[in-house]
C-alpha cells in the first residue's frame, strides 16, 4: 500500500539529478560521434540496415538463401559492434546509471509514480485452496516443493491429473468452501482459475510455476521464489485488477492472432519451440505467404486488413522501460493494448475498451499461450477491476524501473527540486 508523500532527502535529490543528467550525456555522446566521425556513423547505420534485412531473409527463407543471409547478418552485426563499440558502452553505462539512480531517487514511492492499484491488507484465508499443474514449467511446482510449503501454511492442495478438467476442479473447490483460490501454473492455467474466482466473487492468488509467468511478473511477484507467493494466502494484500476477454473467454496476459497463433497450434511446438519457429516462418512470412484473413477498424484511419500479426493485451505493454521492456506498468487501466503488424512492419498500435476482428473463417488464436480456434467476429473486451487478486505483503505490486517518459522525468524533476515524487 502506498504511503504518504514524503519530502525527499539530500541523497534522493542528488540521485534524481544524476538520473536526469545521464540521458543527456548519452545524447551528447551520440551527437559528438555523429559530428566528428560522420563517415563512421554512416557506416554504422548501413551495418544496422544490413543486419535487419539479412535477419529477415534468414527467418523467412529456406535452404541456401537462409544460410547465406544468416552469414551476412552475423558479419554485419560484427561490423556494427566493432564500429559502434565505444558508443554502445557509453549508452549502456548511461542507461545503467539512469536506472539505478532513478530507482533510488523515487524510492518507496515508485509504486505510486509508476501506477498500479492500491493494495489493502486482508485477513488470512479461512479455507485457501491451491490448484497445481504439475507439468507447467517442466515441473516447477515439484522443484519448489509447493505441496509441503502449502501444507505448512494450512493451504489445501489439488493436483491436476491426466484427463482432469482444471475448471471443474476449481468449481468443486469453491463448492467445498474455498474462500481463496490459487493456481500454480502458467498463464493459461492462471486465466482459468481467475475466471472461476470472478464468477464466484472470491479472491485469487497467482503462484508463478509456469514457464515465463508474465502475469506474475506484472503483479510484482518474485518468479525466482515460487513458494514465497503462497504467503498471499496467509499474510497478503488485495487489489483489483482487470481481465481481458474474447468471445467470452478470459485471458490474463494476451491473445495473439496470425503468425504466433499458427506456430503455437502446430504439432511439436511444445517440445521444440525454436525449431518449430524456424520450420514455419518461411511459410508464414516468406514471399509466397498469404496473410491471415483478418480485418479490423482502426480508430485513426481506414479499416486495416492483410496483417500477419494482431496482439491484444490485457492492459497495454510498455516497451520504453529500462530493464523491463515489454511489461505492463499497470493492470488496472480498463484498456486493451492492440498491436498489429504486416510482416516486420507495424501498421497499428492503440488502446481501446473494446476491439473487434473480422474474418470469413474460424481464426486460430493463442490465448495466454494456449492454442484454440475462435469463431468470428472476435470481440475483445476489457473487464475493469473484476479480479480480486492477493499478493504477499512483501511483494511490490505496481513498482517498475523508470522510463524515459514525460511522467517519470517529471517525477525526477520534482524530487530533484525537493518536492515529493507524487
Amino acid at each position: 500500500m502506498t504511503g504518504p508523500a514524503v519530502t525527499p532527502g539530500g541523497g534522493r535529490r542528488t540521485a534524481a539529478v544524476v538520473a536526469l543528467i545521464a540521458p543527456l550525456l548519452a545524447v551528447a555522446a551520440t551527437l559528438e560521434t555523429t559530428v566528428r566521425h560522420f563517415g563512421t556513423f554512416v557506416s554504422f547505420v548501413l551495418a544496422v540496415a544490413v543486419v535487419t534485412a539479412a535477419t529477415w531473409y534468414a527467418l523467412t527463407r529456406r535452404g541456401l538463401l537462409r544460410w547465406l543471409a544468416g552469414a551476412v547478418a552475423a558479419l554485419a552485426a560484427l561490423t556494427m559492434i566493432m564500429i559502434g563499440l565505444s558508443l554502445f558502452l557509453t549508452q549502456a553505462a548511461m542507461l545503467v546509471v539512469f536506472g539505478v539512480a532513478s530507482r533510488y531517487a523515487l524510492g518507496a514511492h515508485s509504486a505510486a509514480v509508476f501506477g498500479g492499484a492500491r493494495a489493502q491488507p486482508v485477513p488470512a484465508a479461512r479455507h485457501g485452496v491451491l490448484l497445481i499443474n504439475p507439468w507447467s514449467g517442466d515441473g516447477a511446482a515439484a522443484r519448489a516443493g509447493l505441496d509441503a510449503a502449502a501444507a505448512a501454511r494450512g493451504i489445501a492442495t489439488v493436483t491436476l491429473g491426466p484427463g482432469d478438467d482444471l475448471s471443474a476442479l476449481a468449481e468443486k473447490a469453491v463448492s467445498d468452501g474455498a474462500d481463496v483460490l490459487g493456481m500454480a501454473g502458467g498463464d493459461g492455467s492462471q486465466a482459468l482459475i481467475a475466471a472461476t474466482a470472478v464468477r464466484h466473487g472470491i479472491a485469487y492468488v497467482c503462484v508463478p510455476a509456469g514457464t515465463r509467468n508474465h502475469f506474475a511478473l506484472d503483479l510484482g511477484l518474485d518468479r525466482a521464489d515460487v513458494a514465497a507467493a503462497l504467503d498471499a494466502f496467509t499474510d497478503g494484500v488485495e487489489r483489483l485488477v482487470d481481465l481481458g476477454s474474447v468471445n467470452g473467454r478470459i485471458f490474463v496476459n494476451n491473445a495473439s492472432l496470425g503468425v504466433y497463433a499458427e506456430v503455437v497450434r502446430s504439432k511439436g511446438y511444445r517440445k521444440a519451440k525454436i525449431r518449430t519457429w524456424g520450420r514455419l516462418l518461411p511459410d508464414l512470412l516468406g514471399p509466397a505467404a498469404q496473410p491471415p484473413d483478418l480485418a479490423f477498424d482502426s480508430p485513426e484511419g481506414p479499416p486495416i486488413s492483410g496483417v500477419s500479426l494482431v496482439l491484444v493485451s490485457n492492459n497495454p505493454y510498455d516497451l520504453s522501460r529500462v530493464g523491463r521492456a515489454g511489461g505492463r506498468p499497470r493492470l488496472d487501466t480498463g484498456r486493451l493494448g492492440i498491436v498489429a503488424a504486416r510482416g516486420a512492419r507495424p501498421v497499428g498500435e492503440f488502446v481501446a475498451k473494446k476491439f473487434e476482428v473480422r474474418s470469413t473463417a474460424e481464426v486460430p488464436a493463442g490465448l495466454d499461450g494456449e492454442a484454440l480456434m475462435l469463431t468470428p467476429p472476435l470481440v475483445f473486451r476489457s473487464l475493469p477491476g473484476v479480479l480480486r487478486v492477493r499478493v504477499p505483503r512483501s511483494s511490490s505490486p505496481g513498482r517498475r524501473p523508470a522510463a524515459l517518459t514525460r511522467r517519470d522525468l517529471n517525477a525526477l524533476v520534482r524530487v530533484a527540486s525537493g518536492q515529493p515524487a507524487v
